[in-house]
């Protein structure tokens, strides 16, 4: 009933598409019968849940049934909203500085180690929603990113330490082979 209300059908609408009766909807909805499988299938293709989310009663766990799209756009929204946290907290930084350091010529260095922050962020829920790509890019972002960190406060002082980006090479070889290993391709079961 709850996937019905949000995609705005009606019981009859729904049983027309089903090319069943509003009284058989009727009755799933109120739990005195169920539909077959071949029903249930279409209800999840329909609706974009998986045939878990509609057989259990996700309501004991706390949670709802949210439809595939929707669940993808909260996420995206999260991600962006956290990596918009790190960018505040940069801004944020930067004029504090300029209110009570403005002697300090390197001050826009915020928003360089504000690019690592992020990708740190980024990598942290990508590992949780398990976004393969987007781990595997997040953690490059994050190698280099630090590494030029490294590099500009390096020069900020007075140093040239543009060796430092030797070591993001074999750090992003052993990334990459880290991911195809996980993945699979090599291992044979």
């Amino acid at each position: 009933m709850r996937l019905r209300k949000m995609a705005n059908m009606t019981q009859l609408e729904l049983a027309e598409k089903l090319n069943y009766s509003d009284k058989s909807v009727s009755k799933w909805e109120q739990g005195n019968g169920v539909p077959d499988i071949r029903i249930l299938i279409q209800l999840a293709d329909m609706f974009e849940v998986t045939l878990d989310d509609l057989v259990h009663d996700h309501a004991e766990e706390g949670r709802g049934i949210m439809p595939r799209r929707a669940r993808k756009m909260n996420r995206l929204i999260t991600v962006l909203l956290s990596g918009g946290l790190c960018w505040l907290v940069a801004v944020v930084v930067f004029v504090l500085i300029g209110i009570f350091a403005p002697e300090l010529p390197y001050s826009w260095l915020t928003y360089v180690y504000a690019v690592p922050a992020t990708a740190t962020v980024v990598l942290v829920f990508s590992c949780v929603w398990h976004w393969k790509w987007v781990r595997i890019l997040s953690v490059s972002v994050l190698v280099w990113t630090v590494l030029v960190c490294i590099y500009l406060t390096g020069m900020a002082a007075g140093k040239n330490l543009w060796l430092f980006f030797l070591i993001g090479i074999p750090l992003q070889i052993l990334a990459l082979f880290f991911f195809v290993w996980r993945k699979g391709v090599w291992i044979r079961k």
